[in-house]
């Protein structure tokens, strides 16, 4: 494949491409600072590294940095900056790397920078950046099995593995979406999520390969998000259930611009209270299922049919083939030129994952209806069995958060010497709750086996840098009895 933001500063030199605060870029000018800061990178000697690990702020000069990595053909190694040092040497130690950049804005939140030092050699983009510029030699083309991008998946078992990503991939996953959310000359993707995270790596992908603006936010604050919505010409937004919830809550009277299409929702199904208050508002919301091993999504359900499909993310886009492991209900298994051929340094992991005719195994459990769409159970390593009955925690988790007073809740399966395991579940609440209300409120609306048989309230959950429950710590917590902290 020919460089895309070269070919796309060819197509479209003069059409927006980045927007971050006060700031434009055209494709032209984006090509022009990305190449600046290859130069940079060639004039540290730099040029000649495999792969760099970055750790991004969503800033523009991250937005640079990642894509001048690419463009001199070395694999940026994305990390996340809520890692903990200890987190972070693993990751750096398991993809072999030798260099860390990281962005200015992160210097005083990046734990134990100074520990890294004694080992790899580590620098600020801005260092990088100031340096007089040498005449970068940039990639040309991009061959489709070589290595675009590496990015950790959560680790919520505690093994997080880094996650090979091909041009090809990335590129079929923009393909998958844009059949199916379609592409519009005016598109503008509202970025709020981290540029580590698949869901906004996969945004910048798109932007090279639909030559397609990118609005580019620090974070999500859903009163600065709503402004930008109302604002600026935002086509597309992707948002996980929370920030949705939140910008409900803020929802103006008169509506965002008439540009906006839809919300790409990930994360989790969406609610039915949620949905009512999308369709109240007019806000189309497209469902969405998906994970790093694929690029983003693979599968989606249109806003059209959301009221009559509650609970389903849709159906397979174009480019992927899915099918359930078993009669009625199984693991969730793809086909797709977006899924990923390995993990780094782990292949035996990656192999773990193919099926004997080549299929992907996501470790979800779901059901196809008679239509063909996909409802997600939960994840087969949390299924777990009691009395002969499978339980999703998933399940058990939505029924409990309709209670306002809950503010989060994890749910696990422990030892029962009667049904072999039975659901426990912690959870933080505004006030202290009373164990015979939860049950009593769990029997009218799930099955009695469902109900789980402990009720563990704690002051705040164990959740990964990427805010994902850490299911095993709290099986830890469980097992030792022991009152520490998450």
């Amino acid at each position: 494949m020919e460089n895309w933001l070269t070919k796309q500063a060819k197509l479209v030199p003069q059409k927006t491409a980045l927007i971050f605060e006060e700031h434009i870029w055209s494709f032209k000018q984006l090509k022009n600072e990305v190449i600046r800061t290859a130069g940079c990178l060639t004039k540290a000697n730099l040029q000649r590294e495999h792969r760099i690990a970055l750790i991004p702020a969503n800033t523009s000069n991250s937005y640079f940095m990642l894509l001048a990595l690419q463009q001199l053909g070395i694999t940026p190694v994305l990390l996340n900056f809520r890692l903990s040092s200890a987190e972070l040497e693993r990751q750096l130690d398991n993809a072999h790397l030798k260099v860390v950049l990281f962005d200015d804005e992160l210097a005083l939140r990046l734990d134990g920078c100074k520990e890294l030092q004694k080992k790899w050699f580590v620098s600020s983009l801005a260092e990088i950046r100031k340096s007089a510029a040498a005449q970068p030699v940039i990639k040309q083309e991009f061959p489709e099995t070589s290595t675009a991008s590496i990015m950790y998946t959560s680790g919520t078992t505690g093994n997080p593995h880094g996650v090979i990503q091909s041009f090809r991939n990335h590129f079929y996953s923009a393909v998958g979406s844009a059949f199916n959310l379609g592409v519009s000359p005016d598109d503008l993707w509202l970025c709020a999520v981290p540029l580590f995270h698949i869901s906004g790596l996969s945004i910048v992908m798109r932007s090279l390969v639909y030559g397609m603006g990118v609005l580019l936010t620090r974070r999500f604050e859903a009163a600065e998000i709503t402004r930008l919505l109302c604002r600026q010409p935002v086509t597309l937004m992707s948002v996980v259930p929370q920030m949705l919830e939140q910008l409900l809550a803020v929802f103006p009277k008169s509506g965002y611009q008439k540009h906006f299409r839809a919300f790409l929702l990930g994360g989790a199904a969406i609610s039915k209270t949620t949905l009512a208050a999308c369709q109240e508002k007019k806000l189309a919301v497209i469902q969405s299922y998906g994970m790093t091993e694929t690029c983003s999504q693979i599968v989606a359900l249109n806003f059209a049919d959301a009221a009559r499909k509650i609970g389903s993310v849709g159906k397979p886009l174009f480019p992927v083939q899915l099918r359930i492991a078993g009669q009625d209900e199984g693991e969730i298994q793809i086909k797709a030129p977006n899924v990923v051929s390995g993990y780094l340094n782990n292949k035996d992991q990656f192999e773990k994952k193919l099926t004997s005719d080549g299929w992907f195994r996501t470790g979800d459990i779901g059901t196809l209806d008679t239509e063909g769409f996909l409802f997600v159970k939960g994840r087969s390593d949390e299924m777990f069995v009691s009395g002969g009955e499978n339980i999703f925690p998933n399940e058990i988790e939505e029924v409990y958060m309709t209670l306002p007073i809950i503010q989060e809740i994890a749910v696990i399966g422990v030892s029962d010497k009667k049904w072999g395991e039975v659901p426990c579940a912690f959870f933080v609440a505004a006030k202290e709750l009373d164990k015979k209300f939860l049950c009593s409120y769990g029997r009218k609306v799930i099955a009695h086996y469902k109900v789980p048989k402990y009720f563990i309230q704690v002051s705040q959950l164990p959740h990964t840098a990427s805010g994902k429950i850490k299911h095993y710590a709290l099986r830890n917590y469980f097992e030792s009895n022991q009152k520490t902290s998450f």
